[in-house]
């Protein structure tokens, strides 16, 4: 039997290896933009349906309105904050598929911005699945699941930009690969740390998570989905929520 906080970690690493997934389908096949940008559309509808039903929920649960309310909010914060920042220095189009991002020959590329804004894009995930198995040691899948399935657009969509950025595999896999594991660092970290704290802090946590997962839908999928597949985004959207309300409701 292994140690919770390294199943935990193994989770992590699990929804954050989706990215390299994705990276290597964006890097090495050349899939039609409509096709990313409605990937990237269903996903969103299912980390929508996940923080909706499954976070959410979960957070007003053990610590009522009050620290449900304010973690969310405060997530939300944080990450625009964040997003704001890296934006400035170049992370703004790092999901985009198109040819958004900068040349890597450029004098003022954007590389590290982009690296960070992934990097991002992916902790608040990657901590919720750690602290979703602090009462009962179990994880939540429909969360891993969702976070799984949302991570291969993103991947897949960043790869193909940055490949038409001419940036080289070594670089782009280099990032997710990073990314990855620092998912399951963050799930562990995220179990570990928030063990001992009480149901409250926990709530806010998950909301906390969230929070910025929802402004992370809202600053860079959503927009990315609906700049190509346009009227069929909210469409695609709708599915992938339904999608994962199922997956929710089965696993009860």
């Amino acid at each position: 039997m292994f140690p919770l906080w390294l199943i935990a970690g193994f989770w992590g690493l699990l929804s954050g290896s989706a990215l390299i997934i994705g990276a290597v389908i964006g890097y090495y096949f050349k899939i039609p933009q409509r096709w990313v940008a409605a990937i990237m559309a269903f996903g969103s509808g299912v980390l929508i349906s996940a923080l909706s039903f499954d976070l959410m929920d979960e957070a007003y649960k053990k610590g009522g309105f009050d620290s449900t309310s304010i973690g969310f909010i405060s997530g939300a914060l944080i990450y625009t904050l964040a997003n704001v920042i890296l934006s400035k220095a170049g992370a703004r189009h790092r999901k985009r598929s198109g040819n958004h991002q900068k040349l890597e020959k450029e004098k003022d590329n954007n590389g590290t911005a982009i690296a960070m804004g992934a990097l991002l894009d992916g902790i608040p995930e990657a901590i919720v699945i750690g602290v979703s198995m602090i009462e009962g040691g179990a994880v939540s899948l429909v969360a891993v699941i969702a976070i799984f399935l949302s991570n291969i657009p993103e991947g897949l969509s960043s790869a193909a930009g940055m490949k038409k950025a001419n940036r080289s595999a070594r670089y782009i896999f280099s990032i997710w690969l990073v990314i990855a594991l620092i998912s399951g660092i963050a799930s562990l970290s995220g179990f570990i740390i928030f063990d001992h704290f009480s149901a409250d802090v926990i709530a806010a946590t998950t909301a906390v998570a969230a929070g910025a997962i929802l402004a992370m839908l809202s600053d860079t999928m959503i927009p990315e989905a609906f700049a190509i597949a346009h009227n069929y985004a909210g469409l695609i959207t709708v599915i992938g929520f339904l999608c994962a309300f199922l997956l929710s409701k089965m696993a009860l």
